[in-house]
């Protein structure tokens, strides 16, 4: 049997989408729980560039960055496919997941951690951008259709983890009133049997949080 290993962090957004993509072509994996302020040399080792989690270790042979990682997964092992057949569907995922690495995700977590004038300025800015995945996924039960597959994984900052740390602070920037196809697209991601069975629980999550949480909340 191959062995694979996953150097990660349990409450990391990324690590987590590399377990689910493992976890949903049914690959036995080894995971290593990191602790991010203090590395270890095998995880300096295997990724020198970045010096982040997630790492995958296939055969002894390392690859980093998650989206890539999930890209190597879904080619390397049988199971459901994660990303789109389509050539065109799937340049369209990888355009999502971008948008939500590079974009959605870092404004959104600036509205939860960044002081004063910058983090209202965060909150305004992902108001904006995730106007563009109520549109996205309008008529839609998943990013991937009527499946989870990477774009839905890849926006699980937006489906669990956001809901934890905005209530640490006390915003009220995902809202129904607002975002009513994006926040019915959360529901059924987080009840979806597969999701929910492999979520961290919330009350260690929001500990985990809480110290980089907005000064003053």
């Amino acid at each position: 049997m191959a062995e694979v290993k996953l150097f990660g962090c349990w409450y990391s957004r990324f690590s987590w989408r590399v377990e689910m993509a493992l976890k949903l072509k049914g690959v036995e994996y080894e995971f290593i729980d990191e602790d991010l302020s203090n590395k270890s040399p095998l995880l300096l080792k295997y990724n020198p560039i970045h010096k982040k989690v997630p790492v995958l270790l296939h055969n002894g042979k390392p690859i980093a960055e998650s989206s890539v990682i999930i890209e190597y997964i879904d080619e390397t092992w049988e199971g459901p496919s994660i990303l789109p057949q389509d050539p065109y569907e799937r340049a369209m995922a990888r355009f999502w997941v971008k948008f939500i690495d590079e974009k959605c995700g870092v404004a959104m977590w600036k509205a939860f951690s960044s002081p004063g004038e910058e983090g209202e300025k965060a909150i305004e800015e992902a108001a904006q951008l995730l106007k563009y995945l109520e549109e996205e996924i309008k008529g839609k039960k998943f990013f991937g259709g009527e499946n989870i597959g990477l774009v839905d994984i890849s926006a699980n900052f937006i489906g669990y983890w956001f809901g934890i740390i905005q209530k640490i602070v006390g915003l009220e920037l995902l809202t129904k009133e607002k975002y009513p196809n994006l926040c019915e697209w959360i529901d059924g991601y987080i009840n979806h049997s597969f999701i929910k069975d492999n979520l961290p629980p919330k009350d260690k999550m929001t500990e985990a949080f809480k110290a980089y949480a907005r000064p003053g909340y």
